[in-house]
This record gives C-alpha cells, sequence and structure tokens, in this order.
C-alpha cells in the first residue's frame, strides 16, 4: 500500500495546478470569484445610522462579483442588442405613480408625467441637509443617456458607470449577461475585502488623505453647495479610477450608489439578528413581510409600507457631514421605478459547478 500513497504524494501538486487552472477558467473576464464565508455584518459603530445595526454573524457562500460597475459603453452594448427601453425613458404611469405618493395626490399634468428621472444639481449655498427636494429635481428627458438632462451627454463618459437606472433597467441587463444582481450580504461581504472590522473597504484612513492618493470619489468641500473636486471629479469618475480593496474590487465605496437584489427594511438586522441560529445567504425581507419603523433611518418613507430595494456603496455625493455612506455598512433604500443621477449596478453570479 506504499506505493498508491507515495504515487498520490507525487501527483497532489499537479492536481492542485489543475484545480487552480479550471476555477480560472470558470471565472468570466470582468469578475472575480470569492470565497465566501462568515463575517460580521452591519455596525454598531458610534458613526453608523440605526439601520445598520445590530451587527450580527452571516455566512455567504462562494460567488462571483464584476470587478467593477456595468459602464455606459457596456450598458449601450445591452441596448443595442435588445432595444431595451429604460424606465426613465418611458412616460410615468399614473396608476403605479399613486401607490407611492400620499392618499388623494392630485394627477400631476400630462406634460409631468413625460419621461424623466431625478438628478443632482448643488445649491446656491448652505440649506437644512433633511430636505432632499432642494438638491434633487425631477428633470424631463433625464435618462442613461443623457445623465443631467436634455444637453447632457455620455459621450465622454464611455468608462463612468451608467447611472439613471431603475432596478428593473438593473435586473434586465444582469439577465441578458447571464448574471443577478448581488444580495445585500453579498455586496457587504464583497466590500469589506476581507477587513472585519473596518471603517471603509480600504481601512480606517480618511478617503481624501492630505498626503497620498486619495481612495474614492466622494464629495469634497461643503454638502450640497461646494465641491472642491480635490479628488479629481466633481461627479462620476471612470471605474478603476481609484485604488481596489484586498479583494480586486474597484469602486466598492463611492462614484456610485449599487442596486442590491434585496427588498429594504429599516429593520431588517434587528429582525435577523433575532432568530436562534447564524443567517445562511440572506435576502432580504420577503414581499409583503411586516416591517417596523427605525428612528434615524436615513431612508425616509413618504408613503408607508412603499416597496423600497436595497443601494449600497455610497457615490459622489456622499460627504463625512452629509451621510458617509461609502462604508461597507452603510444602506439606504430607494425606491426601485426610479433613476438617479448617482446610482449604478454592478452584477454577481453563482459559480459554475
Amino acid at each position: 500500500m506504499a506505493r498508491p500513497t507515495r504515487l498520490l504524494a507525487a501527483l497532489a501538486p499537479a492536481f492542485v495546478l489543475i484545480c487552480d487552472a479550471a476555477r480560472a477558467a470558470a471565472v468570466p473576464e470582468g469578475m472575480v470569484l470569492l470565497p465566501g464565508g462568515e463575517f460580521t455584518m452591519g455596525s454598531e459603530a458610534p458613526y453608523a445610522f440605526p439601520n445598520e445595526g445590530p451587527a450580527h454573524s452571516v455566512r455567504v457562500k462562494p460567488f462571483l462579483i464584476d470587478i467593477h460597475p456595468v459602464t455606459n459603453a457596456r450598458f449601450a452594448k445591452f441596448v443595442a442588442a435588445t432595444g431595451y427601453i429604460t424606465l426613465a425613458e418611458r412616460p410615468v404611469d399614473w396608476e403605479e405613480l399613486k401607490k407611492q405618493v400620499p392618499p388623494g395626490t392630485p394627477r400631476p399634468p400630462e406634460e409631468q408625467l413625460a419621461p424623466g428621472s431625478l438628478v443632482f444639481r448643488p445649491t446656491a449655498g448652505p440649506v437644512p441637509l433633511h430636505d432632499l427636494s432642494l438638491w434633487w429635481h425631477w428633470t424631463l428627458g433625464a435618462n442613461w443617456r443623457q445623465p443631467e438632462g436634455p444637453g447632457s451627454s455620455i459621450a465622454d463618459r464611455a468608462d463612468h458607470p451608467v447611472v439613471q437606472v431603475a432596478h428593473a433597467d438593473a435586473v434586465a441587463y444582469a439577465k441578458w449577461a447571464g448574471k443577478r444582481l448581488p444580495t445585500e450580504a453579498e455586496w457587504e461581504f464583497a466590500a469589506r475585502g476581507g477587513l472585519a472590522r473596518a471603517r471603509f473597504s480600504w481601512g480606517d484612513r480618511d478617503p481624501h488623505p492630505a498626503e497620498g492618493p486619495h481612495l474614492a470619489n466622494t464629495w469634497t468641500g461643503k454638502f450640497p453647495y461646494h465641491n472642491t473636486a480635490a479628488d479629481g471629479y466633481v461627479g462620476t469618475s471612470p471605474v478603476g479610477a481609484f485604488p481596489p480593496n484586498a479583494y480586486g474590487l474597484h469602486d466598492m465605496a463611492g462614484n456610485v450608489w449599487n442596486w442590491c437584489a434585496d427588498r429594504y427594511a429599516a429593520d431588517t438586522y434587528a429582525v435577523r439578528a433575532g432568530q436562534p441560529e447564524m443567517c445562511g445567504n440572506p435576502s432580504g425581507p420577503a414581499a409583503g413581510a411586516g416591517v417596523r419603523r427605525v428612528p434615524g433611518d436615513p431612508s425616509p418613507e413618504d408613503v408607508p409600507g412603499q416597496l423600497r430595494h436595497v443601494i449600497k456603496g455610497g457615490s459622489f455625493l456622499c460627504h463625512a457631514d452629509y451621510c458617509e455612506s461609502y462604508r461597507p455598512a452603510a444602506r439606504r433604500g430607494s425606491p426601485p421605478d426610479t433613476g438617479t443621477s448617482h446610482a449604478g449596478f454592478r452584477c454577481a453570479a453563482d459559480p459554475a459547478p
């Protein structure tokens, strides 16, 4: 029996090389394969929002995730191949809109139901930071091709993340690409880059140090009226313009928010942490699940029970004095049928057997 044992020992290195080569061949271009595992999700740090806690243990299985957010160039290929029309390019369905506004809201004039989306515009000076309507404006004609509205263009932004895409648009692209949107747990696992308790995806350093390279595309200056562009950008930046995290992933902090597959609820973590067993591969609350309001929830709910989906990662509009949502634990909920000029997405996938 000694000879077979010695033979297996001799063949072991070659077997490992073959397995490694097979795994590498199974990873699509532009993605990385993450091993999955157990990690602490959420945060109870002094700087965290109430919807980020309590911190709790979660386990995710191995998965693939895009190195970069989906770019304008990639989204344009999808549209050319399928003829897809994004929600921002379609007239507003008043019957659907009625579900998202307070009861009794009168029907807007027909011209206000024309295709459009939400566009950020800086204010003229300091304003109260609780009123988002001071810098977010419904803009007719705004869509992924014209992110800031008529007259704007993505002609010089082919390698920037696509924006003004609703959740359904991201899902449609992912399906075409043979992928899916990541769950919130997968996204946070990937963003942490193996750093268990770090404040940011690169550690605890400020994203804009006085010396050394800037680490993320976020708002520098005074929000929402003066952006110094100290990091080189006022709006979106090309994907990969800033250093990757330890998993080799770019723009997991800042640049654009990323849509996730999960429905959003402010109390998701509180419900999950109360379960007797560790949560494995969570996917957010089920449709119609009862949720409670959490004081200090950064995702204001204008209509009780309004459907929202999770967005993660923060954007070029995030500032420490306002939201600092470019932390892995930070989370928001956004109406799935509305695009904005600071939200995009990246895809995930299950590894091949």
